[in-house]
């Protein structure tokens, strides 16, 4: 698992709701399933990366987040939202931020540090 993946894992209480927002594959999902015995979905919109978590059993909702969760999660669902390594690709970041925290009482966000690559 990626080192960033490692570090928002650390901050995932057990038995926690969990929205993953660019899930990917849902290595994270999947990892938090398995070891912390969340319930968790992920938002991704890469078809190949939706059909990877559907094979992890990882509940996953194809969908852009920046247009599509006001559509379909409500307030304070989750007790944490997460979004590895895409907030630098959003075309309006403080929205999707205020989502976050919205659907969710706590937000975990990592971006690449573009200045070290």
């Amino acid at each position: 698992m990626r080192l960033d993946l490692r570090l928002a894992e650390r901050w995932i209480k057990p038995n926690s709701r969990v929205l993953d927002l660019g899930c990917g594959d849902s290595t994270l999902l999947d990892y938090l399933v398995s070891n912390k015995n969340i319930s968790g979905y992920g938002f991704e919109k890469d078809i190949d990366e939706v059909q990877e978590s559907i094979k992890k059993n990882i509940n996953v909702i194809q969908s852009d987040f920046n247009t599509g969760l006001a559509e379909y999660i409500d307030s304070n669902f989750f007790d944490y939202s997460i979004m590895t390594q895409a907030l630098q690709e959003n075309k309006n970041p403080d929205h999707i931020i205020l989502e976050m925290v919205r659907v969710s009482r706590e937000g975990i966000i990592t971006f690449p540090n573009m200045g070290f690559w």
